[in-house]
């Protein structure tokens, strides 16, 4: 739980730490002019914007909101991503080009797995607070929110309005 926990404070102070790396990975590990450019133009606007677009996704679902966690999956997808995209500030000539693919793979297949978790819970009525469907009639929960409705004591008009069938 706390591996979790601590992943979910992690989410946003990653998303300046990691560009940040970036930049300095390059001017440690001398890395180039061109290299310098596709990390200013390219790899810090990139990596910036992916983690707040993740999240914001994982941030949103029911589940983070309430418990403050992130899932198992979570921490599975961004330790990869995250590990891969430090692995490609050390600017390594013969695996630059593989590191810097399997970071875009692993930020392409977290996204999707954070879009898979957020329709999952949010998808359900539970989560949306939506009854979807006719009341059955004699429904309990039905009943039991339509007895909870009294008057106030200030006297204001309450209206309550119960939907029947044509029939009834």
């Amino acid at each position: 739980m706390w591996l979790r926990r601590a992943f979910f404070g992690w989410l946003i102070p990653s998303a300046f730490v990691l560009p940040l790396w970036l930049l300095i990975g390059w001017g440690v590990f001398q890395a180039g002019g061109w290299a310098f450019l596709w990390v200013l133009f390219i790899a810090v606007p990139s990596v910036l914007l992916g983690q707040l677009l993740l999240t914001l996704l994982v941030r949103s679902r029911p589940t983070v909101r309430t418990a403050r966690v992130v899932s198992w999956w979570d921490v599975l997808g961004f330790t990869v991503w995250h590990g891969l995209t430090i692995a490609v500030g050390f600017f390594l000539r013969d695996a630059f080009g593989w590191l810097l693919a399997g970071a875009i793979v692993a930020f392409l297949a977290l996204f999707w797995l954070s879009l898979w978790q957020l329709w999952n819970e949010s998808g359900r009525s539970r989560g949306l607070g939506i009854r979807i469907g006719r009341p059955v009639r004699g429904d309990p929960a039905d009943r039991a929110s339509r007895e909870r409705v009294r008057p106030s004591a200030s006297g204001s008009d309450v209206f309550v309005i119960r939907e029947t069938d044509r029939d009834g």
